[in-house]
């Protein structure tokens, strides 16, 4: 009988997830890991993770911090976004790309990308040593994983109420009207 999923235990748990990786309990609802490389995936999950606990700093600190000009002054992120100019848009995204293929030294798919060995989110960057005890560095491994899956919600919670509300997530917790009533 196959091994039921520890996250969904009405789902059976899906072969690729065998709960060798850190932070693995077999959650795979729509079967991505059957399609595509389980490594590829986690290092897509922890970028995504690292990006949205700054983005979501970013976004707290953009209502209060601002570069002195007219272009820099708007306080709620989903209106600054579109006051870039479009050439601006274009040298950011040419930068990101950049860096994620030199990072990667060129190998962008999942069948490439981990044939020199290296594990998912793991660029040998670790100047304060905290990989050195095994133990240690599964915690912490854990610990990011975790904090990105909450910021990937949590920006994304921000980001939504910013639409809706037109105001950055610390003014409209501030301005909230707890008695309003929806007819």
């Amino acid at each position: 009988m196959q091994q039921m999923s520890q996250s969904v235990p009405f789902l059976p748990r899906p072969a690729a997830l065998d709960g060798k990786m850190v932070g693995d309990v077999g959650f795979d609802p729509l079967g991505f890991s059957g399609k595509y490389d389980i490594k590829w995936l986690r290092e897509s999950e922890l970028k995504h993770g690292r990006v949205c606990m700054l983005a979501s700093l970013g976004y707290i600190v953009q209502e209060f911090v601002h570069l002195p000009f007219e272009a820099t002054s708007n306080p709620v992120g989903s209106e600054a976004f579109y006051q870039v100019p479009a050439g601006g848009l274009w040298q950011i995204f040419a930068a990101i790309g950049a860096i994620e293929h030199f990072s990667h030294n060129f190998k962008m798919s999942g069948s490439t990308m981990f044939s020199d060995g290296r594990t998912p989110g793991n660029f040998g960057f670790d100047p304060l040593g905290f990989g050195k005890n095994p133990q240690a560095r599964a915690r912490y491994e854990l610990a990011e994983l975790k904090n990105g899956r909450l910021a990937m919600l949590g920006f994304s919670g921000m980001i939504h109420g910013s639409f809706i509300t037109g105001k950055g997530p610390i003014n409209a917790l501030l301005t909230l009207d707890w008695h309003q009533k929806f007819n």
